[in-house]
């Protein structure tokens, strides 16, 4: 028997249906305050339908668009759970009502999905590595260790990322 799309779900009805496992969603939990699900006696966790969107929409974001845990919060605090859920859903016209227009020229205006906080995305070529070297005397350069100063940036979030997830590993364990 099927629950009615108004029903409640348990944390393995949902990670089922994200294709995520249950810790997974534990995690986000601690990471997005918007994903607050119902606990009931004995800590069972029972989401809301609006809380199944949300999911879907950060699930999005990060695994199909490549942001960042802090790159979804950014967009969270700046556009809304309703965006969040939009871009979850697909749903083009209400991603396009709820983004906030920015008030430079058309030319100058540029997805929202071009956030500094995503990441997997490729970069325009810059020789034989990832990275770009960057030449002498330029001012843009990490003298330490001769990367684009964008590029140290992007490897210290990636960074302070992972440190945080070997963090959680650690109190688990």
């Amino acid at each position: 028997m099927d629950k009615s799309p108004e029903a409640f779900r348990t944390i393995s009805e949902v990670a089922e249906e994200l294709e995520l496992p249950q810790h997974v969603l534990r995690f986000w939990e601690t990471r997005f305050t918007q994903v607050k699900p119902m606990k009931r006696g004995g800590g069972r966790r029972y989401y809301r339908p609006e809380d199944i969107e949300l999911l879907k929409g950060i699930r999005h974001l990060l695994y199909d668009h490549g942001y960042t845990i802090k790159g979804v919060q950014k967009l969270l605090k700046s556009n809304g759970n309703r965006f969040v859920t939009a871009v979850g859903s697909g749903d083009a016209e209400l991603i396009e009502a709820l983004a906030p227009q920015p008030e430079a020229r058309k030319e100058d205006q540029h997805s929202i999905f071009d956030d500094d906080q995503v990441v997997g995305r490729p970069k325009k070529a810059s020789g034989k590595g990832f990275f770009r070297r960057a030449k002498e005397g330029e001012a843009d350069v990490d003298p330490a260790f001769g990367l684009a100063r964008s590029d140290d940036a992007m490897l210290k979030e990636v960074l302070s990322d992972l440190l945080e997830c070997k963090r959680l590993l650690d109190q688990v364990r």
